[in-house]
């Protein structure tokens, strides 16, 4: 059975899907013809469901959806350019959060949200780990200053580059300037054997943290945190990351302390245009 079928009294021949089909796999002999599968490829396919989604007749539907099961697209709820700016301008790094956790399935909702970004070949090579418990937060925290314990006794380069001995320095005064004392970590790994992990694990992350805010929540990436990971063993193996993946990002996450009541500036771009 073909990957899609397309109803032929819906169909208006009008070669959208033709022109659509990100692999080039639906073709049309010509505007007499409703538009077919290529003999062969319903390997290729990659299940993006660009067929589906672009059929203004809802004449063409793929073994995973159904027009029927995609909502539409409601016009009024597109944002405008401006809105956009602002949006994206009001974004900000959340280092302050209250001690109020988040319900589980908020974060979840979040996920499932952030499972619509774009991954190369609609891969979706995302896994993700959430550290839930405050206290499990503060525990892989402190294997995080372990790390940086052992990489200042070696004597990394990195210890200065990186200030890691002022870092650990200021958790054993009693400050958390890794992860904050957020209440919840959001980590997203992916198979290093998979040349689209990295990119769709970054972008998955990005779409979570600009979908928190609808939910009042804020988010900040913790670099230090995403390094230590994949650098130290002990850190790996506790969070059961498994074995041939990497971590790709990691967000502390929460509801903010306090409220911001400007829009900060930023450099202007450096652009070449070719």
């Amino acid at each position: 059975m073909s990957v899609i079928t397309i109803n032929s009294e819906k169909c208006k021949k009008d070669g959208i899907c033709v022109a659509e089909c990100p692999l080039g796999i639906i073709g049309q002999t010509d505007s007499e013809h409703i538009p077919e599968l290529l003999p062969g490829t319903d390997e290729m396919c990659i299940s993006c469901g660009h067929c589906v989604a672009v059929c203004p007749h809802g004449a063409l539907s793929h073994n995973k959806m159904a027009p029927e099961d995609c909502p539409p697209v409601k016009k009024d709820l597109l944002l405008s350019p401006e809105q956009v700016e602002y949006f994206i301008r009001s974004r900000r790094s959340i280092r302050v959060y209250k001690e109020q956790g988040v319900d589980k399935n908020i974060l979840l909702k979040l996920i499932e949200l952030a499972m619509y970004a774009p991954s190369g070949h609609n891969s979706q090579a995302v896994d993700w780990r959430i550290v839930y418990d405050r206290d499990e937060v503060q525990r892989y925290t402190g294997m995080v200053i372990d790390w940086m314990r052992y990489m200042i006794e070696k004597k990394s380069p990195f210890v200065e580059q990186l200030h890691l001995d002022m870092i650990v320095k200021t958790w054993e005064s009693g400050k958390d300037t890794i992860s904050r004392n957020a209440p919840h970590l959001v980590i997203v790994h992916g198979a290093k054997a998979d040349v689209t992990a990295v990119d769709a694990c970054i972008i998955a992350m990005t779409y979570f943290e600009f979908a928190a805010p609808s939910f009042g929540l804020g988010g900040c990436w913790g670099g230090f945190f995403n390094t230590a990971i994949n650098a130290w063993k002990p850190l790996k193996e506790a969070l059961g990351i498994p074995e041939g993946h990497n971590a790709n990002g990691m967000m502390m996450v929460g509801y903010p302390e306090f409220k911001y009541h400007r829009l900060p500036l930023r450099n202007d771009p450096r652009v070449e245009i070719l």
